[in-house]
């Protein structure tokens, strides 16, 4: 059977069985787009105005909810009218950590209500595997997807060797999972996605830890589906459509190139 990481995903999307992910692939193959935007600003107008300048380009918006000082019902709802405008998913990069029953009541409660508007959120599986049937509670009547923190991008993270292989081993036995957080193409027991933070048109770093990879890195040679890009596109000086549009063309690109098609 030939890898995941070399079918199309117009063709992993149909032979999928989670309707999210299907969705998702149809999504990325409607917009020839496998970028994430990483929207990590603090206000609700910029979260807003940077969703709404990207969104074309975008696959998945990512956010972090719990920085947005002025956070209201509204942000949420507006959130909604411009992932049904631009055609994109949501995802809440909450990074949940605790137990079962702690998760339960933070996904689908408190003042965010992630459950209620993310198609997509994540979770550390170090509390054991109680955390994804926590959130498999919340989310999976809701239809939503879950990622696992298999690897992160930053130096000296430590979810490496044996605690990826736990990450691998949990997702492939939960339904909920949909994938990872990673570097790479993790496994070929299920179709798995792998979205990956970190990426940068030019190899990198910063003053914090965080390392830049391509995507041709990521994409055409390590099998991941889906690049994740924040200040490379927003940042200062620069204009949000346009890095939108480069990122986007980069990633399609590697991709292309991964299926020995351009």
């Amino acid at each position: 059977m030939a890898s995941y990481s070399q079918k199309t995903y117009a063709q992993r999307g149909k032979e999928h069985t989670h309707p999210l992910v299907k969705e998702l692939f149809a999504t990325m193959e409607r917009k020839q787009s496998n970028l994430s935007l990483a929207a990590d600003v603090s206000t609700k107008a910029e979260l807003l105005a940077l969703a709404d300048t990207a969104g074309p380009y975008i696959c998945v918006l990512k956010t972090h909810i719990d920085v947005v000082a002025d956070f209201d019902a509204d942000l949420v709802q507006q959130l909604q009218a411009l992932a049904a405008k631009h055609d994109f998913l949501i995802f809440e990069d909450r990074k949940f950590a605790d137990i079962g029953n702690t998760v339960k009541l933070q996904y689908g409660g408190g003042i965010y209500r992630i459950a209620d508007w993310a198609h997509i959120t994540n979770c550390h599986v170090i509390p054991g595997e109680g955390i994804i049937q926590g959130l498999a509670e919340v989310g999976m009547p809701k239809g939503r997807g879950l990622l696992l923190l298999a690897e992160m991008s930053s130096v000296g993270m430590l979810a490496t060797s044996a605690y990826t292989d736990k990450n691998v081993e949990m997702a492939i036995a939960n339904d909920f999972v949909i994938g990872f957080i990673g570097s790479r193409r993790f496994t070929e027991e299920r179709d798995l996605i792998t979205m990956t933070p970190g990426v940068g048109l030019h190899a990198s770093g910063d003053a914090l830890g965080q390392q830049y990879r391509t995507p041709t890195k990521i994409i055409t040679e390590n099998g991941s589906d889906i690049i994740i890009v924040g200040r490379g596109i927003y940042g200062p000086g620069k204009d949000a459509a346009t890095e939108a549009q480069r990122y986007r063309e980069a990633g399609w690109t590697a991709y292309l190139n991964r299926l020995g098609l351009k």
